[in-house]
């Protein structure tokens, strides 16, 4: 890849990255909820998952994976129904909980598989990229040459899922500041993310 073309795959998926998503959501929830270190752990979940996606654009079973989808929507179903949940959940806790939040007795691995499981689901987010990381590449038939748009996609969006958790850290005192409304916010964002995977499909 030229220089022209690395700068602006990552301007390109910089934007995209700043546009948040049910993925984004998640990560903000959990950080506001737990505390950066669950956010980032939320965030390594959800960049596993997009690399679980472009393993698939990278080799070439988009058209496969597509064509097998509606087989698993009971997955993506059964994803967003777990999320919503957890909103409802948030949105009952009484604000006298907000004292143990940073003591989260939540483990760190259920967080990070929640997170990848939310990405790799995700069809809509593996359609984007199938037609988005060609665009970079001279050689669309060599494996290779999507390998190295692929990464540094990846890299990119690692990094700026990570700001979003920082953000998200950086105005939790803010929400601790007016009790229950955090719970609101943690519980709007959850099922903010379920209704946005729910509504995720697959263009044919």
């Amino acid at each position: 890849m030229s220089v022209e073309m690395i700068f602006a795959l990552v301007i390109a998926t910089a934007a995209l990255v700043a546009i948040p998503g049910p993925n984004v959501a998640l990560i903000a929830a959990n950080t506001i909820s737990h505390g950066f270190r669950f956010g980032a752990v939320t965030v390594l979940g959800t960049t596993l998952g997009v690399a679980i996606q472009l393993s698939i654009v990278v080799l070439g079973f988009t058209a496969l994976l597509t064509f097998v989808a509606d087989a698993f929507l009971w997955v993506k179903w059964a994803g967003a129904a777990y999320l919503i949940y957890l909103g409802i959940k948030s949105w009952r806790e009484r604000a006298d909980m907000l004292e143990n939040a940073e003591a989260s007795a939540t483990p760190l691995r259920s967080l990070f598989w929640q997170g990848m499981l939310l990405a790799m689901i995700n069809p809509k987010t593996l359609v984007f990229s199938a037609a988005f990381l060609p665009q970079f590449v001279s050689d669309q038939s060599a494996t290779y040459a999507l390998a190295q748009p692929a990464l540094l996609y990846l890299l990119v969006i690692l990094g700026g899922d990570l700001c979003w958790a920082a953000l998200a850290r950086s105005a939790t005192p803010l929400f601790k500041s007016i009790g229950h409304l955090r719970h609101k916010l943690t519980g709007t964002l959850f099922i903010g993310s379920g209704i946005g995977l729910a509504l995720a499909r697959i263009e044919r």
